[in-house]
């Protein structure tokens, strides 16, 4: 098992920037796919990013292409997600999830069933 614990959320205005981080501790020798998700209230939990195990590729939602960054630190265990010129629609809690299976370029891992820990969440309020 790896155990997942995100900081960094907060709030912040329209226009803003935060930084939100995520420590792997555990299991955490197999980790080729670590990503983000956010859930608004009411809404069901969506995709945000994600990155492979060496960095070198990424993947976006539409909807935070060109503002977030996800980056990832293998000596760390960790994870980051850079959030810049944050808008209210970017108010969610914000999950960190790792996928401890298998891996092929070739497949967008933007699923919830793609991943296999999860962290409890942190709150990212953007106000107007």
């Amino acid at each position: 098992q790896v155990q997942l614990v995100e900081s960094g959320g907060g709030l912040v205005q329209a226009g803003e920037s935060l930084r939100l981080s995520c420590a792997a501790s555990g299991r955490t020798f197999s980790m080729p796919v670590m990503g983000w998700f956010r859930q608004a209230p009411g809404k069901e939990r969506e995709f945000v990013a994600a990155v492979n195990w060496s960095g070198a590729i990424t993947y976006y939602a539409d909807s935070v292409k060109g503002r977030f960054t996800i980056s990832r630190d293998n000596a760390k265990n960790t994870v980051s997600l850079q959030m810049n010129s944050l808008k209210p629609e970017d108010t969610a809690v914000y999950y960190c999830a790792v996928r401890r299976g298998t891996y092929s370029s070739s497949i967008y891992y933007r699923n919830e069933y793609d991943y296999d820990s999860w962290g409890q969440g942190t709150q990212v309020t953007v106000s107007l």
